[in-house]
């Protein structure tokens, strides 16, 4: 039965994100896996299919799997499927104690002093741009002397694991920081990372096992033209769509990190051994000063989500806008000609509109300094096939 009550204070829950396996990595825009969860819980039962069509750091999934949903999301980022994939895994016992063996074993071999090989090709096509600098060269060889062992494992899927640790523990000392850690620092904290990743793993593992229900298909492609795709419609009509699409007009780094200011470096990508895009637009659904180029790559890729659903869908969604008033009311716009209708739910509202808004938390320090703008708020949309 559903609970308004659990489902409000969910959608302004402000706390860290945390459990099962949300720790894997800090994705930009994420969302609260307490939101996920009543989301999920309000509009599935278990058994049915969960769709994410932008699902980024893999939160719906991870949800939906631990509540015996069926699970499934596209999305046009090789580094956000890599998460996912790696965070929807169910490990088991014996793979986590070999991993936690190996890193135990690597650590000590982490010293500045021991020669390498450098990973040229990743270096050459630019995928060490602004972390080789004199404050970050070390983190940098140290992450490549880790990756360099990252074959001993044999298992694709273990592999994964420790690369996801790495890309954590990376991201920790580098990204968005005005002071870079030494490398004693880095090499205490990915030990942390590790056993905190794998502390998450078994708690999803039992969760997915006592729920019934694993399956999960994880695509690297746009969400555009999706109803064609077998490996999708075979799963029948999904019975929520849970995502958080990219924001109009809100600037968001989905696939690089900023060093030391706004230096950006796409290393994530070289870390996860997966491959960048074209550029930030390819992420956001076009330049965010190019506002009506957005709508109408939302338009087309809703439009494709329509196909996929029937008449009891729920999609659920939460966006931010740089100017809400007029783009919320554009963004409606575009869901209606996309096939959509709005749902109303004035248990959840929490405006004078009708909606329910929340305060987005744990910002980027560079969205701290200015203050609040329009993407300080978010807005938690419900619609169906019209």
């Amino acid at each position: 039965m559903r609970s308004w009550e659990e489902l409000a204070n969910a959608i302004q829950d402000q706390d860290p994100v945390s459990g099962l396996t949300h720790c894997f990595y800090k994705y930009p825009a994420r969302f609260s896996p307490s939101f996920a969860r009543q989301i999920v819980l309000s509009f599935s039962k278990p058994g049915d299919l969960v769709f994410d069509p932008f699902m980024g750091g893999g939160t719906t999934l991870v949800e939906a799997l631990a509540l015996g949903r069926r699970a499934a999301g596209t999305d046009i980022s090789s580094l956000a499927v890599f998460l996912t994939e790696t965070k929807t895994s169910v490990f088991s016992s014996t793979e986590l104690r070999r991993i936690k063996l190996w890193s135990q074993r690597l650590i000590p071999s982490l010293n500045l002093h021991n020669p390498t090989a450098r990973q040229h090709k990743w270096e050459d096509s630019g995928y060490f741009r602004n972390i080789s600098g004199r404050r970050t060269w070390a983190v940098r060889k140290l992450i490549e002397m880790a990756l360099n062992a990252v074959p001993q494992f044999d298992s694709v899927r273990e592999q994964k694991f420790v690369r996801c640790a790495l890309l954590r523990t990376a991201q920790w000392a580098l990204d968005c920081r005005e002071d870079i850690p030494p490398v004693s620092e880095v090499r205490a904290r990915f030990s942390v990372v590790v056993d905190e990743m794998a502390e998450g793993a078994q708690q999803f593992a039992k969760e997915t096992r006592e729920a019934g229900c694993a399956d999960v298909v994880c695509l690297h492609r746009s969400a555009v033209g999706i109803e064609d795709d077998a490996r999708i419609t075979e799963l029948g009509h999904p019975a929520l769509i849970l995502t958080s699409p990219p924001y109009p007009g809100v600037h968001v780094l989905y696939h690089r990190w900023q060093i030391l200011g706004r230096r950006e470096t796409p290393a994530p990508f070289w870390i996860a051994g997966t491959l960048d895009g074209a550029g930030s637009s390819y992420y956001t659904f076009g330049d965010r000063k190019n506002v009506p180029r957005y709508y109408e790559v939302a338009r087309d890729a809703f439009a494709s989500v329509a196909r996929l659903c029937n008449r009891k869908t729920i999609v659920a969604q939460m966006v931010a806008f740089s100017e809400p008033e007029w783009q919320l009311p554009s963004y409606l716009e575009m869901m209606q000609d996309a096939g959509f209708l709005e749902v109303s739910f004035p248990e959840l509202a929490n405006s004078t509109d009708g909606r329910a808004w929340r305060s987005v938390p744990n910002r980027k320090w560079y969205a701290d300094k200015m203050g609040n703008t329009g993407g300080s708020k978010e807005v938690v949309l419900f619609h169906k096939r019209s």
